[in-house]
C-alpha cells in the first residue's frame, strides 16, 4: 500500500514505523513536522557569530544548510527521530580520581556509534520506502542536520541547560539518527524543559564553557578542546582537563535525571577492557600503527595518533606523578612538534629539574611557538 504527498497524516502509518524501529533495536521513536517554522537556526547563527564555534569552520560554511530541516531537503515533509541509549554501566565521574588512568568520554568507550546508528537507520528507512512508496533520506550527526532540537519536537527529550538532550527515560545517553520522508506522518508532542532550576550540569564544568544557561562556548569545553581543537590546548586550560584525554562527561553525569538511567542494551556501545580506565604511561607510548590497532572502529581513532599523545600528555602532567618522567622522556624527541611541546609542559609540571637535564631546556623555542598558536581567549 502507498500514500501521495498530498495525502493526510495518517496515524496508523506512524504507529507501524514506530514498531518497526523498536523491533529494529532502537530504544526511542518520535515524530516531527519538518516543514514548519524552525527557531533554531537563527539561533545558531548567533552561536557562529560570536566565535563560539571555535574552528569548527565547518559549522560556519554548514550555516544555511543547518538553518531548517529543509534547507537539507527542501521535500521533505516529516522527521521520523530516533534514539539509541549509551549509558554507561558506572558513574564516568568516578574515573577522574585516578589520576595515572585515562578518563574516555563514555560514547568513545565502544565502537563507533556513526556505523551502528546509520545501519539501522538505513534499514528502517529501507522499510518505510517499500511499505509507503515514499522517499526516504537518513541523517546522523556528521550530516549538517540540528538532530537535537528536532528530538525535542518529536518529544524524546529536551535541551537542557548544557545544550545536550535530556529523556526522561534515559537521561543524558542517547545517541541521535534521523529519517526524513516525503510521508505526511502527525507529530508527536514536544517534550518541554524539565530543569527547574537546577545547575547541575553548569556549574560542575571545569572550564566554565557556559557564558549562561542554554548557551555553550565551545572554546572553552573540553570535549572541543580535545577532540576538534587541532593545535595546542591553551595553556590556561590545561590543568582543567585533569585525566581527560578524550571528551568530557561531567555536564552530562551531573544531571539528576540519570537516576532514571538504564545500562545499553547494544553491546557494542559497552566500553571495550582496554579503555576501561587504561594507563597513562602506556597510551603516551603509542605509535601509529599501535594507535590505529587500539582504536580501530573506535571514535578516537579520527583525530589521529599525534592529537591523542598531546591530550595524554597533559594528562599526564596532571597527575602528580613523578614516576610517569619515563613515559614523557622519550616523546621530548618526538618528531611532531604538537608531541614535544606537550611532552614539554608534562616535563616542567611533573619535575622541572629533570625536564632540563632531558633535554627540555633546549625545546624553549619549540614551545613558545606552539604557545602562540594557542594565544589565550579575548
Amino acid at each position: 500500500m502507498t500514500t501521495s504527498t498530498s495525502s493526510p497524516p495518517n496515524l496508523a502509518f506512524r504507529d507501524e514505523i514506530r514498531a518497526e524501529a523498536l523491533r529494529l533495536g532502537f530504544d526511542a521513536c518520535g515524530f516531527a513536522d519538518a516543514a514548519t517554522a524552525w527557531p533554531h537556526g537563527e539561533q545558531l547563527a548567533q552561536f557562529v557569530a560570536e566565535g563560539f564555534h571555535g574552528e569548527m569552520g565547518w559549522m560556519e560554511e554548514t550555516l544555511e544548510r543547518r538553518s531548517h530541516p529543509t534547507a537539507m531537503w527542501t521535500d521533505a515533509r516529516s522527521a521520523v527521530v530516533l534514539g539509541l541509549n549509551y549509558g554507561p554501566e558506572h558513574d564516568p565521574l568516578t574515573a577522574l580520581d585516578h589520576k595515572d588512568r585515562a578518563a574516555i568520554s563514555v560514547y568513545a568507550q565502544g565502537d563507533d556509534y556513526h556505523e551502528v546508528v546509520k545501519k539501522r537507520l538505513k534499514l528502517l528507512a529501507g522499510w518505510m520506502h517499500r511499505r509507503f512508496g515514499e522517499e526516504v533520506k537518513v541523517f546522523v550527526d556528521t550530516a549538517p542536520l540540528m538532530e537535537k532540537p528536532l528530538a525535542q519536537r518529536a518529544g524524546l527529550g529536551w535541551q537542557g541547560k548544557h545544550t545536550n538532550l535530556v529523556s526522561r527515560p534515559f537521561g543524558s545517553w542517547l545517541f541521535l539518527g534521523s529519517v526524513l520522508t516525503t510521508l505526511g506522518l502527525p507529530p508527536d508532542p514536544p517534550e518541554v524543559d524539565h530543569c527547574g532550576s537546577c545547575r547541575a550540569c553548569l556549574d560542575i564544568c571545569p572550564t566554565g564553557a557556559f557564558p549562561a544557561p542554554y548557551r555553550l562556548d565551545a572554546r572553552r569545553c573540553i570535549s572541543y578542546l580535545t577532540i576538534e581543537l587541532a593545535g595546542p590546548i591553551p595553556p590556561e586550560f590545561r590543568p582543567a582537563l585533569g585525566n581527560r584525554i578524550y571528551g568530557c562527561d561531567d555536564c552530562l553525569a551531573a544531571c539528576p535525571w540519570n537516576k532514571f538511567a538504564q545500562v545499553a542494551g547494544e553491546a557494542r556501545f559497552h566500553a571495550r577492557e582496554a579503555l576501561k580506565g587504561p594507563s597513562l604511561a602506556d597510551l603516551a607510548g603509542l605509535d601509529d600503527p599501535s594507535f590505529r590497532a587500539l582504536f580501530s572502529k573506535n571514535p578516537i581513532k579520527r583525530i589521529g595518533r599525534d592529537r591523542f599523545v598531546r591530550n595524554v600528555l597533559y594528562a599526564i602532567g596532571n597527575s602528580g606523578d613523578a614516576t610517569l618522567m619515563t613515559a614523557v622522556e622519550p616523546l621530548l624527541q618526538d618528531p611532531v612538534p604538537l608531541v614535544r611541546g606537550a611532552a614539554v609542559w608534562a616535563a616542567r609540571r611533573l619535575d622541572p629539574g629533570r625536564a632540563a637535564a632531558a633535554g627540555a631546556r633546549e625545546l624553549e623555542t619549540d614551545q613558545a611557538v606552539l604557545d602562540e598558536w594557542a594565544r589565550p581567549l579575548a
